[in-house]
């Protein structure tokens, strides 16, 4: 090839990638596909699901991910509110009714958000457990939805040569179940979400930001019991957040909550956290 042809090459190849990039579904986090998983407001949300909403809006969010206990009693506040109603919390065995339910609300994601405690187990149960994600995700492909898996920390926990999560990832078919990566959850265990970003690219379409608190023991902890003070927001802590944000950009993440799941001041801590998020806007 010439050098003539090898430069024109190149500059078509450049040209042609933001197209490629935007047919696989990439998308950089901007204030558009930045939103608040609404169990950060859970303690006060109740007293004016509008004016919470409002306030939310007003610091520059543009989308929610609800939670199923709260869903009918804040629906109308969100419809109001001009945030986008993307993603919503169920249960571990979404029904079809529940479905159907958030599909009719707009809602473009249903989430397996938490197993308690009690109905974790093995490889075996957790198996059984997988089989089971398989059959609602595509229940949830049925009704318009794409069905996605929220980790916690228990997920990493070795075990029999493999881990919970990746039982779950392994013995589900890419199309029908995605994860929605918690990074915070992820550091906990004591791993990467960069590393674990590329491990799953392009099956991770949504991403939960929160920091965790600087000084935190390095030694990997397999369940959820964590001081209230060790939730920080965003850029206020010691996960490497931008090196996140690119990492999820490559693997094909296209929606991003901050959720805090502790904090004396929930409309405080998203002001805080979105002003470090703003400055990482692609």
């Amino acid at each position: 090839m010439s050098s003539l042809s090898r430069r024109a090459f190149v500059a078509q190849a450049a040209a042609l990638l933001p197209a490629a990039k935007l047919a696989a579904g990439m998308d950089k986090l901007t204030q558009n596909n930045l939103g608040v998983q609404l169990y950060t407001v859970r303690n006060i949300i109740g007293s004016s699901p509008e004016g919470i909403l409002k306030q939310i809006k007003e610091i520059g969010y543009s989308e929610v991910e609800a939670t199923a206990d709260t869903l009918a009693k804040d629906w109308s506040a969100i419809q109001s509110s001009g945030l986008k109603a993307l993603s919503a919390h169920l249960n571990l065995d979404p029904t079809d009714a529940q479905l159907a339910d958030v599909k009719s609300k707009g809602f473009e994601y249903a989430v397996i958000p938490y197993v308690p405690p009690p109905q974790r187990g093995g490889l075996d149960v957790m198996k059984k457990m997988a089989a089971s994600f398989q059959k609602a995700g595509e229940r949830a492909k049925s009704h318009g939805l794409q069905l996605c898996y929220h980790n916690h920390a228990f997920e990493f926990e070795p075990m029999g040569g493999t881990t919970p999560l990746e039982v779950i990832m392994g013995e589900t078919k890419p199309e029908d179940l995605k994860l929605e990566m918690d990074i915070f959850w992820v550091t906990v265990a004591g791993h990467d979400p960069v590393e674990l970003l590329k491990k799953y690219s392009g099956r991770v379409p949504l991403l939960h930001l929160k920091d965790k608190k600087k000084g935190q023991p390095a030694q990997a902890q397999y369940n959820e019991n964590v001081p209230k003070d060790t939730f920080k927001e965003d850029g206020n802590g010691s996960i490497d957040i931008p090196s996140v944000l690119k990492a999820a950009d490559a693997a094909g993440a296209l929606h991003y909550f901050v959720e805090q799941d502790q904090t004396p001041n929930p409309i405080l801590s998203l002001r805080q956290s979105y002003k470090y998020l703003s400055a990482q806007f692609g």
